[in-house]
């Protein structure tokens, strides 16, 4: 009978897997589902640590006025049409094609 992982190894590889990040797209970069093309549509996992301006009324009612990020970790992306995703190594970063990329490099259409 085949030996069992031990419950160590599983806890560790859970925890190694919660601390990949994804990379984010930049100006000359867009995300691309290798497994269905689609390259407009996605659902995003993301951890932020922010600073806030709160605004609160004489009444108690408080209203945030300003945000920024101080920083920001992508955890998962998913494919909203196929929902496959970026743990399982489908989602790749792309060159895009108005920043200077060969257009018909990728011939899946940017359907809306």
């Amino acid at each position: 009978m085949p030996q069992r992982p031990r419950l160590e190894v599983l806890a560790f590889l859970f925890v190694l897997e919660s601390l990949v990040t994804v990379a984010l797209p930049g100006p000359d970069t867009r995300w691309r589902c290798t497994r269905c093309g689609n390259l407009t549509r996605f659902d995003v996992v993301r951890t932020a640590r922010t600073r806030e301006f709160w605004h609160v009324s004489l009444s108690g009612d408080p209203e945030i006025e300003e945000t920024e990020t101080l920083h920001g970790d992508v955890e998962q992306v998913s494919c909203r049409w196929c929902g496959a995703s970026s743990s399982e190594g489908v989602i790749e970063l792309i060159p895009r094609a108005d920043a200077g990329a060969d257009p018909t490099a990728d011939s899946t259409p940017d359907i809306v």
